[in-house]
């Protein structure tokens, strides 16, 4: 971390200070050297020579923005590897602060060296370049069964709970001002409700940053990562919403009606322009087996020209890239190869970290401004009153959303989601792009305090604060095949239960739309030669993705046993091939169901059931040869020829209690075994006579068995 410190202003020294130290001047051509010019009578251009050679020069304005760039995303790299290099750090201050703190202190270097504003984050810089490949990582990644198992939740927190606090906060803020009209005479009601959209954006990367870090439970990290996700799509379009607003001579009636409407259409129009791009990008990935190496790039084209489609038709991009994402994600896997799920993978986690660093430095760098305006009353009202509502809301949405959920969502949970409404870079872009106004300043002085305060605060108490509460954690082992199944298995029984009782359900339209899937998306979005002919085979193949990608994410797990060695690609490919083709034996096979009421029924009907004789030894099949007894031993060939596994029954009578205690038990002598080779004994195990209990005596244990070939005689 010393290092770090270090390094950080000779950096941003770095970046403005060749700028002084430029020997080209701007005014001149740059394209032609010094010493040309029109030297000609009739105005002609006339070369003349160098008066003498350069060696060195230095041309910085040739390469300063991109070298800037790439000085900015150095500073970012070098911030997040000394934050995991600085010991126990991690632990207790969330990755978010100490970049923040990094760009502070940035940002004051660059103050004292130019004795100017360092430069800030524009919002164009910000909606265009850095939020989509954060927005595209969550979405890509996104757990699929969780999300739309909580869908109805997400969207309950999501449009009627950012509603609740806009207006709540908006309408607050505004009462305030009436009560200081010395100070905040001049800030109107629209002004107050644009600033509670703005203040009400709850920032998906400050909410990542810090519940990645904590592994809460599969359910409570789904609602609130969703709600902050969907959030911003919700607060965004209410942002433009009172922005047009405000630049209306009045607004009437009909104007909010119209507003209304907008909202949905700005909504449904980035789900169904992220739908049709995410469609387009599978069906492109299904013919890339000749050109695996670009296959790749469709991903990041397809979700990135969805955005902007979405941006230029003044519609959700947020909504579009995240639809995007969901919607070609599996049958991409399906149709890439593995070594292009890693270069996804890899190359989507490192796009997404390095914007989140570059956003967490720049807001810190930001900060240091001389365009703040500072009002207590204002800024502290507008800290509390984010708290008040939001926490209000969560209460309220959740006691209605528990009476329709089995799974409710506890106490502890709803504290921990009003509690982890943290702000960040987006309510921090839109509120630059306020009109001018007499107080614009103030509005940016109080969402630099209230992010601050939620980033530290909040972002370093949340987690003693879940250990205190004891709030479940995520399990650290991946589900094995056998838990998928029964997954699977309960999901088709609901949905069974569903349809017999009339009741359409999330099961039931989920199974629907699996057998869509199945039925018509797969086949003509996914090769014929990359689709699973076994659900099971599919089953193994997602849980060995979704190992990949936990296995980073996940804390490590302590195991006693020695590792094992890692199979090998073409290990793997025959593991996969042994399976799929024992599975399709296996369902080819025609077996005859099983049923105890009617096994062998009309075969067994009126013939009695012959015992079959105990086997005998090689010297007794010897005595009978010698003998002469060729048919009985034919007949015991083809018995036991006959005889199979599949094909036999096997029935054991009890041994019944003897009623009379007078009858003496047999004696030692009587108890021993005959001698095999004698005929005597030969006699007895062969003859069907022997084999009835005497009267008077008890009846021994008999084993026998009903044979196919001899029903069939």
């Amino acid at each position: 971390m010393a290092a770090l410190w270090t390094l950080s202003p000779l950096l941003s020294a770095g970046l403005f200070w060749p700028a002084c130290l430029a020997l080209t001047n701007p005014s001149e051509p740059r394209n032609l050297p010094p010493s040309q010019g029109f030297n000609g009578s009739d105005g002609s251009l006339s070369v003349d020579l160098p008066m003498a050679l350069r060696v060195f020069s230095v041309d910085y304005h040739h390469v300063q923005a991109p070298f800037e760039i790439v000085l900015w995303i150095m500073l970012a790299s070098l911030a997040k590897l000394g934050f995991h290099w600085s010991g126990r750090l991690p632990a207790v201050v969330p990755e978010s602060c100490l970049l923040i703190m990094v760009g502070l202190l940035v940002g004051g270097v660059i103050y004292g060296i130019r004795h100017t504003a360092p430069p800030t984050l524009s919002a164009d810089a910000f909606f265009l370049f850095l939020l989509p490949p954060i927005v595209l990582d969550a979405g890509y990644f996104l757990p699929g069964r969780l999300f739309f198992e909580n869908l109805g939740t997400i969207l309950w927190y999501a449009v009627l709970g950012t509603l609740w606090n806009v207006l709540g906060i908006g309408l607050s803020l505004y009462a305030v001002c009436l009560l200081a009209p010395s100070s905040l005479g001049d800030i109107s009601l629209l002004h107050c409700l644009l600033f509670g959209s703005l203040i009400a954006a709850v920032d998906p990367v400050a909410v990542l940053s810090v519940f990645q870090e904590m592994h809460v439970n599969e359910q409570l990290h789904i609602l609130v990562f969703g709600e902050s996700l969907l959030n911003d799509a919700v607060t965004v379009v209410l942002y433009r919403l009172f922005e047009s607003f405000l630049r209306l001579p009045s607004v009437t009636a009909l104007d909010v009606l119209l507003g209304g409407c907008r909202v949905l259409v700005v909504g449904l129009g980035g789900l169904f322009v992220g739908l049709f791009f995410g469609l387009v990008a599978a069906l492109t990935s299904r013919f890339t087996s000749g050109a695996q190496v670009i296959a790749p790039l469709f991903v990041f084209l397809y979700s990135y020209l969805s955005y902007l489609t979405s941006e230029m038709l003044h519609l959700s991009g947020i909504m579009a890239i995240v639809t995007c994402a969901v919607t070609m994600k599996q049958y991409v896997e399906a149709n890439v190869s593995e070594r292009s799920n890693t270069s996804i993978q890899y190359f989507l986690k490192m796009w997404s970290s390095v914007s989140e660093t570059l956003i967490f430095i720049f807001l810190g760098v930001s900060t240091i401004q001389d365009v703040h305006m500072w009002s207590w009353p204002f800024v502290c009202s507008t800290l509390l009153l984010c708290l008040v509502w939001r926490a209000t809301g969560v209460l309220l949405l959740t006691a209605v959303v528990n009476t329709l959920r089995r799974n409710t969502v506890t106490f502890r949970d709803q504290f921990i989601i009003a509690y982890g409404g943290m702000r960040g870079a987006i309510c921090f872009s839109l509120v630059f792009l306020i009109d001018d106004f007499p107080k614009k300043r103030l509005f940016i002085t109080t969402t630099i305090v209230v992010i601050l305060f939620t980033v530290f605060v909040q972002g370093m108490t949340i987690k003693p604060l879940v250990e205190l509460l004891d709030v479940k954690r995520k399990k650290r082992a991946l589900p094995s095949v056998s838990e998928e199944i029964h997954s699977r298995l309960i999901d088709h029984l609901l949905a069974g239960i569903e349809d017999v009782v009339g009741y359409w359900g999330q099961h039931y339209w989920k199974d629907k739309f699996e057998q869509f899937n199945r039925k018509y998306l797969r086949r003509f979005l996914i090769r014929e030669d990359h689709q699973a002919h076994s659900s099971i085979l599919r089953v193994h193949q997602e849980l060995e993705r979704r190992e990949q990608r936990g296995d980073e994410e996940a804390p490590p797990l302590v195991d006693p046993r020695s590792p094992s060695r890692p199979l090998l690609p073409e290990e793997m490919d025959s593991i996969r091939r042994i399976l799929s083709r024992n599975l399709q034996s296996f369902n080819n096979k025609q077996t005859p169901a099983y049923s105890r009421h009617t096994l062998h029924q009309d075969a067994a009907v009126g013939r009695t059931r012959k015992p079959l004789h105990r086997h005998r030894s090689l010297g007794e099949r010897s005595t009978n040869n010698t003998q002469g007894e060729d048919g009985e031993f034919n007949v015991s060939r083809r018995v036991r020829a006959g005889l199979s596994r599949s094909h036999t029954v096997c029935s054991m009578s009890p041994r019944p209690v003897p009623l009379d205690s007078s009858v003496p038990a047999p004696s030692a002598q009587t108890r021993r075994p005959a001698d095999p080779q004698s005929p005597a004994a030969r006699e007895e195990q062969i003859s069907p006579q022997h084999q009835e209990a005497p009267a008077g005596r008890t009846a021994k244990k008999q084993l026998s068995f009903v044979l196919e070939s001899e029903k069939q005689q």
